[in-house]
């Protein structure tokens, strides 16, 4: 589930109901289920070829990378934003490279794909 894209997710969870209903509900046509699953894909799979044809609509799409952490100190304005608190950002260095202490931190990065990256300063 790490490598799965928000749109990917919600995807999944479109369709799981879409079957549903067709079994289940009201509407027991699967020709309207399966039309439904079908455009869903497609629709996913062109915005993964325009996404590779323009770089901007994937930066659109997926967002971009947050700086946390600069040098030890704190982005604030950033983690607030992100809605990162300096706990996560602690366990993160903790789990990957078991630093201790925000001053071994050089750079915590919020990945797009919301994983917390570390980079440890040199000693």
């Amino acid at each position: 589930m790490a490598q799965v894209t928000p749109f990917d997710f919600v995807l999944l969870l479109v369709v799981a109901e879409t079957t549903q209903q067709a079994f289940l509900g009201d509407d027991f046509s699967l020709t309207n289920s399966f039309l439904l699953i079908i455009l869903l894909f497609s629709l996913d799979i062109l915005l993964s070829y325009l996404k590779d044809w323009f770089p901007r609509l994937a930066l659109f799409l997926d967002g971009a990378p947050t700086v946390l952490v600069s040098k030890g100190k704190p982005d604030r304005r950033a983690m607030h934003k992100a809605r990162v608190n300096l706990d996560d950002i602690l366990v993160a260095a903790r789990q990957q490279h078991g630093l201790e202490q925000l001053t071994q931190v050089k750079f915590a990065i919020l990945e797009a794909d919301g994983n917390i990256s570390i980079i440890p300063t040199e000693s």
